[in-house]
């Protein structure tokens, strides 16, 4: 019976791992403490008998050295390296169930390394296994760390024990973050899982022969997320008692993978050994969206979400347990966490595995508002038709280049865009960059770049962000003036024409045949602007008067010549800072200013307002203030300016409270002059100095008044 376990076991194995010249398996991570003991796990995964087994270390360089050499049933010492004598030696002196672990004894901090072990049998196949071993005094309190991708066919959590020595040992492994706890038990009898945890059913095993080895690991198969957690092994005996052997931390990831955007198409892993009953295998992503659907040995395109419709393949060989995915023509925009969920007829999960996929994007090094162009790259290796067709696209989905049946198509391209495009068109090698004129900050994007067929089938995708950095401009609320610079060591001719607008598309400024034209400018801005008019050197700065809080925005200065053609395009960005106000309460009065320009006609409006509270502060209609409309907590304590040139609306707020304190906004407007101004003013009102001392004083004295009244707790602090 126990050599048809063995049998089955490595049948098994080997299901999971196809013999090759050189097979590759399980790579472990061990921290340790100095002095302790380690077990370096090795496998042969073959039916055949070990005749070498060798084991090394890759950073250290001696010829014909080893840490561990066996071959024909015997060690070598005098092939091993002198740091390891005595220290190492055999699990399993019979290799029993392929085994070729080895216990390295008294570990210091020069055994920190990684370790191969390299097992060859009758059959001349060989396999390896790698062991990254790190010994420090800082190890957590975790006897072993092991680190493995979600859907990993097993790992083995080692623990070793001389149960051989105890009367009716039991080996129980668990989990104490979990209810109920137990992962696996093992008694003499075998397996006892009447108290399992169900998330580990049909999925943990131990050696035939562990109890009689000592060799207590735990094997885990079908790994899942939520397998991450420390797994405790110990040993209970009913005349020994119980000994906590070892803890070991098992972190599960989820596989990642990464590519550029670009490539032709990416595949999401997934490989795992074969099963039968498999009906159905279902890829989604975190969105929830269906990616890919099999059943019934073949695909269900009519499940999948139309995102994905056209752009995936799915491996189809499933007695290997293939079901890996291919995505074709990867963005950005498929950045998402896949999940393969297996499932048998009757619906029931099988099986679950998720891959993390990450397309990097090519980003243009960021390049100033100012320049005249900027290249958005686009270069392959790959061969293209001669009568492709090309589409760049932003992230908006608006389209900024279209190339087809030989010609631009400007017809077909977004308004935004026209005249500011030039596309390569280079076929051997292939060249489909886009140059784009006069970029600004509403061109900060990622630029699509798809290659079609005739049949209009997608050959190549490849993403570009831009970034676009606009020079800032901060100044405090409150000065006179603000100066928007624009200069150039460009040539430009004398019949220029110049427009400054805000992100809003308000005219700003305007300057046309040699002179202003204030009748375009929005009514905003009128009175308020002044702009330089230096053809050589070129210099177009604007200047804004009484700028508020308000004025905080991204300006655009375009230059044309007399055919409306741009030749110059530059941003700045302005950043007002809020007007700050600090008075002691109790002092006669505060002043809230507000200076601006424009004569004031006689339908003008003038309301402050208290932000958080919404009370109406003070109101000045035609000519006259209207203590009607104000809130009556305001009444006699305000009086605002009414000065015409410069006009000053600033509020004179009297005796000043606590309660005072807020934004206080500020608008004047009138609908016969089309007149609009606003203002905030940041107040703050602060205790005065003499009620900060009579509040510290009453402090101070009722904690005199409660030490005075009970003296036994102070005598109990100062025996303390």
């Amino acid at each position: 019976m126990a050599a048809l376990t063995t049998t089955f076991f490595i049948f098994t194995v080997l299901s999971m791992f196809p013999l090759t010249e050189q097979g590759s398996s399980l790579n472990q991570k061990l921290r340790v403490k100095p002095g302790e003991t380690v077990t370096l796990h090795c496998y042969d995964l073959s039916c055949a008998a070990v005749t070498k087994i060798k084991w090394t270390r890759s950073d250290l360089k001696s010829e014909d050295k080893y840490v561990f050499f066996h071959r024909d049933n015997r060690s070598y010492e005098d092939y091993q390296l002198p740091s390891y004598h005595g220290r190492v030696k055999l699990i399993d002196q019979q290799k029993m169930d392929g085994v070729a672990s080895v216990i390295l004894t008294n570990v210091n901090i020069n055994d920190t390394g990684t370790y191969k072990c390299v097992t060859s049998n009758e059959r001349k196949k060989s396999f390896t296994h790698f062991t990254y071993l790190t010994v420090t005094d800082s190890v957590s309190q975790h006897a072993a760390d092991v680190e493995l991708y979600e859907g990993e066919e097993f790992v083995l959590l080692p623990c070793e024990f001389p149960t051989f020595r105890i009367d009716e040992p039991t080996v129980v492994w668990s989990r104490y973050d979990l209810n109920p706890s137990t992962v696996h038990q093992r008694q003499q009898e075998g397996d006892d899982r009447k108290d399992q945890n169900q998330l580990y059913s049909s999925r943990t095993s131990m050696k035939t022969f562990a109890l009689e080895t000592g060799d207590l690991s735990l094997n885990l198969t079908n790994l899942r997320l939520s397998d991450s957690g420390t797994y405790t092994c110990t040993v209970r005996s009913s005349r020994w008692g119980e000994d906590r052997v070892t803890d070991v931390r098992l972190q599960v990831k989820v596989y990642r993978v990464e590519v550029d955007s670009g490539v032709k198409s990416v595949q999401l892993p997934f490989k795992t050994f074969y099963l039968r009953q498999v009906v159905r295998v279902e890829w989604s992503d975190d969105m929830n969206r269906k990616v890919h659907v099999y059943q019934n040995s073949s695909d269900q395109p009519e499940e999948q979400d139309e995102y994905y419709r056209g752009r995936t393949e799915k491996k189809r060989n499933l007695k290997p347990g293939d079901f890996s995915l291919t995505l074709k023509y990867p963005t950005d925009r498929d950045r998402h966490t896949y999940t393969c969920t297996a499932y048998n007829k009757k619906g029931n999960i099988l099986m679950m595995k998720q891959v993390k996929l990450w397309v990097e994007v090519y980003r243009v090094e960021e390049v100033d508002s100012e320049v005249e162009s900027v290249q958005l790259p686009f270069k392959t290796t790959s061969d293209l038709p001669e009568d492709v067709s090309v589409e760049w696209r932003d992230g908006d989905n608006r389209k900024v280049h279209v190339y087809q049946n030989g010609s631009d198509q400007l017809e077909e391209q977004d308004e935004y865009y026209r005249g500011r495009t030039e596309m390569k068109r280079n076929l051997k090698p292939v060249d489909f960059s886009l140059t784009l004129k006069y970029p600004t900050d509403g061109d900060r994007n990622t630029y699509t770049c798809t290659v079609y067929n005739k049949e209009r089938n997608i050959l190549i995708m490849k993403e570009v962000i831009l970034q676009v950095k606009v020079n800032r401009v901060e100044v405090d609320s409150g000065v006179e003036s603000v100066q928007l610079p624009l200069e150039t060591t460009v040539h430009l001719p004398e019949d220029v024409s110049v427009e400054w607008r805000d992100n809003a598309d308000k005219k700003v400024h305007v300057y046309q045949s040699c002179s202003d034209q204030p009748e375009e400018q929005d009514e905003y801005y009128r009175g308020r602007t002044e702009m330089k008019r230096n053809l050589k050197p070129g210099d177009f700065s604007l200047t804004l008067k009484y700028p508020t809080d308000v004025d905080s925005r991204t300006y655009t200065c375009t230059i044309y010549n007399k055919e409306r053609n741009i030749l110059m395009k530059k941003q700045v960005k302005l950043l007002i800072k809020v007007c700050q106000v600090e008075v002691k309460e109790g002092e006669d009065s505060v002043e809230l200013p507000f200076m601006t320009v424009g004569d004031l006609p006689e339908d003008t409006e003038v309301k402050w307002l208290h932000f958080e509270s919404l009370k109406m502060v003070h109101v000045y209609k035609k000519g006259s203030d209207r203590p009607d409309g104000q809130n009556e907590d305001y009444r006699d304590q305000t009086e605002m300016k009414r000065n015409l040139k410069p006009v000053d609306v600033s509020l004179m707020l009297n005796s000043p409270k606590l309660t005072d304190t807020g934004r206080y906004i500020c608008e004047v407007y009138s609908k016969k002059e089309n007149i609009r101004r606003r203002k905030t003013v940041q107040l703050k009102v602060k205790v005065s100095s003499a009620e900060q001392i009579e509040i510290e004083d009453e402090t101070v004295d009722m904690r005199i008044r409660s030490s005075s009244s009970n003296e036994t707790p102070l005598m109990a602090d100062q025996s303390l």
